[in-house]
């Protein structure tokens, strides 16, 4: 865990029993705070009180920090707040951080987790999720803030989040972006002892299999149940000079059989439209039948989903056999 300053560094400076809020306001990042550095400043030790109290026009944010605005925080404001409680060595984890990473398909904002050395004696307050680690860490600075790696963020996202398929939409989001590898993840989950892993680890295991994305899960699970065999997921499809035709979901290649999760979130704009229409149009150009299912179906519906794709499989078999048979 590498070293680092506090933030912001206040250098030496006379005392002042009082100080305008303008000049508080260029000293302090994202007009945050703490107490510490506001006595070294030459802040009257009783002067945050005496602002917090109402019409004063500070807000208290955790304890010993301080808004300077007043009024309720962003999040960045929260953030640098916590960073600030939590010390020098502090660095945003979990959802926070993957969001900060770019991963997209996390929950709505939730605590600011925040991963502190073991010997710390800091508990979590308010807003603010503390959590002793004594897994070490390396630290990447995103836009003036202090993140863990993405691949740690996701996991330490996914040990505090229940729902199966929120923990499938945030890792298969931070592969699909490339913010993270698949073997980055597999390390961060390699220490046996980590706590509230067995859900990040069954989606790593889907992914092993090629699933991509929490619909391809619900998918997967479907076919498993099935009397249908497994087919390969994720799966580059070329015509007979070799070239790409399309990725389908799913294949079952021994009877030409496609199978595509259609999620309406990647074809809004025209130009995706236009798209998806023409990789339709080469799929079948090329022989290949293809079941398509909207995301939604699978858990509304997905008795009718498999029935629809039982029946393709087998209509599927018998033209492969007419096929094989007339070539005979």
């Amino acid at each position: 865990m590498a070293s680092r300053a506090r933030m912001p560094i206040i250098g030496r400076v006379t005392r002042h029993n009082t100080l305008d809020d303008g000049r508080l306001l260029a000293l302090f990042p994202d007009a945050v705070a703490c107490w510490t550095d506001l006595v070294r400043l030459g802040v009257d030790q009783s002067l945050p009180a005496r602002r917090c109290r109402p019409g004063g026009g500070w807000t208290r944010l955790l304890t010993g920090v301080y808004l300077l605005t007043g009024g309720a925080p962003n999040r960045r404001q929260m953030v640098r707040a916590a960073l600030l409680r939590a010390g020098p060595n502090a660095v945003i984890t979990g959802v926070e951080a993957a969001r900060r990473h770019g991963v997209r398909r996390v929950p709505a904002e939730g605590p600011v987790h925040v991963l502190v050395e073991p010997d710390s004696r800091l508990g979590s307050q308010s807003f603010m999720l503390v959590e002793r680690s004594k897994r070490r860490w390396s630290t990447t600075v995103v836009d003036g803030i202090p993140l863990v790696s993405a691949a740690r963020a996701l996991v330490d996202a996914a040990r505090r989040e229940g729902r199966l398929d929120v923990v499938r939409s945030m890792i298969a989001d931070g592969l699909q972006r490339n913010v993270c590898t698949i073997a980055g993840l597999t390390t961060e989950l390699a220490h046996l002892r980590l706590r509230g892993s067995a859900l990040p680890r069954m989606v790593l295991t889907e992914v092993d299999d090629g699933v991509r994305s929490a619909a391809e899960a619900w998918a997967r699970r479907l076919v498993l149940r099935s009397r249908l065999p497994a087919p390969a997921w994720n799966v580059e499809l070329r015509d007979e000079q070799g070239r790409s035709l399309a990725v389908v979901d799913a294949w079952w290649e021994d009877v030409g059989l496609a199978w595509e999760i259609d999620s309406r979130e990647f074809h809004l704009a025209p130009a995706d439209h236009e798209r998806t229409t023409r990789r339709h149009s080469a799929l079948t150009a090329a022989g290949v039948l293809v079941v398509h299912t909207v995301p939604s179906r699978l858990h509304k519906d997905p008795a009718g989903v498999l029935r629809d794709l039982c029946g393709a499989y087998d209509s599927a078999v018998t033209r492969s056999a007419r096929v094989s048979g007339a070539h005979s």
